[in-house]
Protein backbone atom coordinates (compact mmCIF):
# COMPACT_ATOMS: atom_id res chain seq x y z
CA UNK A 1 0.00 0.00 0.00
CA UNK A 2 1.44 3.23 -0.76
CA UNK A 3 2.01 5.66 1.95
CA UNK A 4 1.85 8.97 -0.06
CA UNK A 5 -0.30 9.55 -3.16
CA UNK A 6 1.44 11.75 -5.99
CA UNK A 7 0.36 13.33 -8.54
CA UNK A 8 -0.02 12.03 -12.23
CA UNK A 9 2.03 14.12 -15.04
CA UNK A 10 2.24 13.76 -18.50
CA UNK A 11 5.40 13.83 -20.50
CA UNK A 12 8.62 12.04 -20.46
CA UNK A 13 9.38 13.27 -17.43
CA UNK A 14 7.15 11.61 -15.52
CA UNK A 15 6.14 9.11 -17.24
CA UNK A 16 8.23 6.39 -19.13
CA UNK A 17 7.76 4.15 -21.82
CA UNK A 18 7.42 0.51 -21.28
CA UNK A 19 10.38 -0.16 -23.53
CA UNK A 20 12.58 2.38 -21.00
CA UNK A 21 11.30 1.20 -18.48
CA UNK A 22 12.24 -2.75 -18.62
CA UNK A 23 15.92 -1.62 -20.15
CA UNK A 24 16.75 0.45 -17.09
CA UNK A 25 15.47 -2.19 -14.75
CA UNK A 26 17.87 -4.73 -16.93
CA UNK A 27 20.76 -2.26 -16.55
CA UNK A 28 19.87 -2.06 -12.94
CA UNK A 29 19.72 -6.26 -12.17
CA UNK A 30 22.92 -6.94 -14.44
CA UNK A 31 25.21 -4.18 -12.51
CA UNK A 32 23.65 -5.06 -8.93
CA UNK A 33 24.40 -8.82 -10.09
CA UNK A 34 28.28 -8.24 -11.04
CA UNK A 35 28.23 -5.12 -8.16
CA UNK A 36 27.57 -8.22 -5.54
CA UNK A 37 29.67 -10.66 -7.02
CA UNK A 38 32.63 -8.67 -7.23
CA UNK A 39 32.40 -7.04 -3.97
CA UNK A 40 31.23 -10.09 -1.92
CA UNK A 41 35.20 -10.28 -0.37
CA UNK A 42 34.20 -6.45 0.72
CA UNK A 43 30.86 -7.41 1.95
CA UNK A 44 32.88 -10.03 4.68
CA UNK A 45 35.29 -7.78 5.70
CA UNK A 46 32.92 -5.00 6.46
CA UNK A 47 30.58 -7.32 7.74
CA UNK A 48 33.24 -8.82 10.37
CA UNK A 49 34.42 -5.23 11.29
CA UNK A 50 30.88 -4.23 12.47
CA UNK A 51 30.42 -7.32 13.99
CA UNK A 52 33.81 -7.57 15.96
CA UNK A 53 33.54 -3.50 17.26
CA UNK A 54 30.29 -4.34 19.51
CA UNK A 55 29.07 -8.05 18.53
CA UNK A 56 25.46 -6.26 17.35
CA UNK A 57 24.01 -6.54 13.66
CA UNK A 58 25.17 -6.66 10.72
CA UNK A 59 22.63 -4.45 9.26
CA UNK A 60 21.02 -1.80 9.79
CA UNK A 61 17.22 -1.44 8.35
CA UNK A 62 15.22 1.69 8.02
CA UNK A 63 11.94 2.33 6.10
CA UNK A 64 11.55 5.03 3.20
CA UNK A 65 9.57 5.78 0.73
CA UNK A 66 9.83 4.44 -2.87
CA UNK A 67 8.34 4.63 -6.28
CA UNK A 68 4.93 5.64 -6.16
CA UNK A 69 4.55 6.10 -2.47
CA UNK A 70 5.87 2.87 -1.59
CA UNK A 71 6.76 2.07 1.96
CA UNK A 72 10.00 -0.42 2.02
CA UNK A 73 12.91 -1.17 3.97
CA UNK A 74 16.58 0.15 3.27
CA UNK A 75 19.67 -1.83 3.49
CA UNK A 76 22.75 -0.62 5.24
CA UNK A 77 25.85 -1.92 6.94
CA UNK A 78 25.28 -0.47 10.43
CA UNK A 79 27.28 2.15 11.52
CA UNK A 80 25.84 3.82 14.95
CA UNK A 81 25.51 2.13 18.29
CA UNK A 82 22.30 -0.12 18.72
CA UNK A 83 19.59 2.07 19.20
CA UNK A 84 20.95 4.40 17.95
CA UNK A 85 16.97 5.43 16.78
CA UNK A 86 15.88 6.01 20.24
CA UNK A 87 19.17 8.01 21.31
CA UNK A 88 18.92 10.76 18.80
CA UNK A 89 17.55 12.41 15.68
CA UNK A 90 16.77 11.05 12.22
CA UNK A 91 19.64 12.77 10.59
CA UNK A 92 23.22 11.78 10.91
CA UNK A 93 25.24 14.99 11.93
CA UNK A 94 28.48 16.56 11.95
CA UNK A 95 30.82 14.88 15.27
CA UNK A 96 27.20 12.61 15.88
CA UNK A 97 28.26 10.69 18.81
CA UNK A 98 26.19 7.95 18.25
CA UNK A 99 28.37 7.08 15.04
CA UNK A 100 30.89 3.95 15.99
CA UNK A 101 34.54 3.99 14.93
CA UNK A 102 34.24 1.63 12.31
CA UNK A 103 30.86 3.26 11.26
CA UNK A 104 32.96 7.04 10.92
CA UNK A 105 35.16 4.97 8.51
CA UNK A 106 32.38 3.48 6.44
CA UNK A 107 30.01 6.19 5.98
CA UNK A 108 32.68 8.27 4.82
CA UNK A 109 33.81 6.24 1.80
CA UNK A 110 29.53 5.78 1.16
CA UNK A 111 30.37 1.87 2.22
CA UNK A 112 27.63 1.68 4.36
CA UNK A 113 24.96 2.07 1.10
CA UNK A 114 26.76 -1.03 -0.36
CA UNK A 115 24.44 -3.43 0.99
CA UNK A 116 20.94 -1.70 -1.26
CA UNK A 117 22.93 -3.74 -4.01
CA UNK A 118 20.27 -6.10 -2.59
CA UNK A 119 17.36 -3.05 -2.63
CA UNK A 120 18.13 -2.81 -6.48
CA UNK A 121 17.94 -6.77 -7.08
CA UNK A 122 14.30 -6.51 -5.29
CA UNK A 123 13.33 -3.69 -7.53
CA UNK A 124 12.26 -1.02 -4.58
CA UNK A 125 15.87 1.14 -5.76
CA UNK A 126 17.35 1.85 -8.92
CA UNK A 127 21.48 2.50 -9.30
CA UNK A 128 20.78 6.04 -9.88
CA UNK A 129 17.79 8.04 -8.35
CA UNK A 130 17.36 10.46 -6.01
CA UNK A 131 17.62 8.89 -2.51
CA UNK A 132 14.90 7.63 -0.55
CA UNK A 133 13.60 9.51 2.36
CA UNK A 134 12.12 8.81 5.70
CA UNK A 135 8.57 9.25 5.79
CA UNK A 136 8.38 11.55 7.64
CA UNK A 137 9.88 14.04 5.32
CA UNK A 138 8.20 12.67 2.40
CA UNK A 139 5.12 13.96 4.41
CA UNK A 140 6.51 17.74 3.87
CA UNK A 141 7.07 17.46 0.36
CA UNK A 142 5.02 19.82 -1.86
CA UNK A 143 3.36 19.35 -5.05
CA UNK A 144 6.30 20.02 -7.37
CA UNK A 145 8.49 17.68 -4.94
CA UNK A 146 6.13 14.93 -4.88
CA UNK A 147 6.77 14.53 -8.70
CA UNK A 148 9.94 12.40 -7.39
CA UNK A 149 8.07 9.64 -6.65
CA UNK A 150 7.38 8.85 -10.34
CA UNK A 151 10.68 7.68 -9.87
CA UNK A 152 12.76 4.63 -8.27
CA UNK A 153 14.82 5.69 -5.87
CA UNK A 154 18.50 5.50 -5.78
CA UNK A 155 21.80 4.64 -4.36
CA UNK A 156 23.38 7.53 -6.18
CA UNK A 157 22.74 10.99 -8.16
CA UNK A 158 23.84 14.22 -9.02
CA UNK A 159 22.57 15.54 -5.82
CA UNK A 160 24.74 12.82 -4.00
CA UNK A 161 27.49 13.53 -5.48
CA UNK A 162 26.54 17.33 -5.01
CA UNK A 163 26.33 16.82 -1.50
CA UNK A 164 28.51 13.97 -0.55
CA UNK A 165 29.63 16.12 2.62
CA UNK A 166 25.98 16.89 3.93
CA UNK A 167 26.93 15.37 7.48
CA UNK A 168 29.43 18.19 7.95
CA UNK A 169 26.78 20.62 6.78
CA UNK A 170 24.29 19.44 9.22
CA UNK A 171 25.84 21.93 11.98
CA UNK A 172 24.36 24.19 14.50
CA UNK A 173 21.13 24.10 16.64
CA UNK A 174 18.90 23.28 14.81
CA UNK A 175 19.83 20.88 11.91
CA UNK A 176 16.94 19.14 10.95
CA UNK A 177 15.37 22.38 9.95
CA UNK A 178 18.29 23.33 7.92
CA UNK A 179 18.09 19.71 5.93
CA UNK A 180 13.96 20.27 5.42
CA UNK A 181 14.28 24.04 4.55
CA UNK A 182 17.61 24.40 2.57
CA UNK A 183 19.33 21.05 1.42
CA UNK A 184 16.36 19.12 0.75
CA UNK A 185 14.82 20.96 -1.30
CA UNK A 186 18.23 21.81 -3.39
CA UNK A 187 18.70 18.14 -3.92
CA UNK A 188 14.95 16.99 -4.95
CA UNK A 189 15.68 20.28 -7.90
CA UNK A 190 18.73 18.75 -8.77
CA UNK A 191 17.36 15.17 -8.96
CA UNK A 192 14.11 16.41 -10.96
CA UNK A 193 16.08 17.99 -13.44
CA UNK A 194 18.12 14.87 -13.97
CA UNK A 195 16.11 12.16 -14.05
CA UNK A 196 13.38 14.40 -16.44
CA UNK A 197 16.60 13.80 -19.04
CA UNK A 198 18.13 10.86 -18.41
CA UNK A 199 19.41 8.30 -20.43
CA UNK A 200 21.35 4.59 -19.84
CA UNK A 201 24.73 6.76 -20.69
CA UNK A 202 24.46 9.21 -18.48
CA UNK A 203 23.62 6.97 -15.84
CA UNK A 204 26.22 5.06 -16.00
CA UNK A 205 28.21 7.87 -15.71
CA UNK A 206 26.72 8.99 -12.64
CA UNK A 207 28.07 5.33 -11.44
CA UNK A 208 31.28 5.75 -12.97
CA UNK A 209 32.00 9.30 -10.89
CA UNK A 210 30.59 7.65 -7.95
CA UNK A 211 32.80 4.94 -7.98
CA UNK A 212 35.79 7.43 -8.50
CA UNK A 213 34.33 9.61 -5.78
CA UNK A 214 34.71 6.22 -3.14
CA UNK A 215 38.12 5.42 -4.53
Amino acid sequence: MAMFEHPSGSGSAVVQTARSSTAQRLFDCVCATIGLFLLSPVFLVLGIAVKLYDGGPVLYRSQRIGRKGQLFSIYKFRTMVMDADRLGGGLTTKHDRRVTPPGRILRRYKFDELPQLLNVMKGDMSFVGARPEDPRYVARYTPEQKRILDYRPGITSPASLRFSNEEQLLTGENPEQLYLTTLLPQKLSMDLEYLAHRTLVSDLGIILRTIGRML
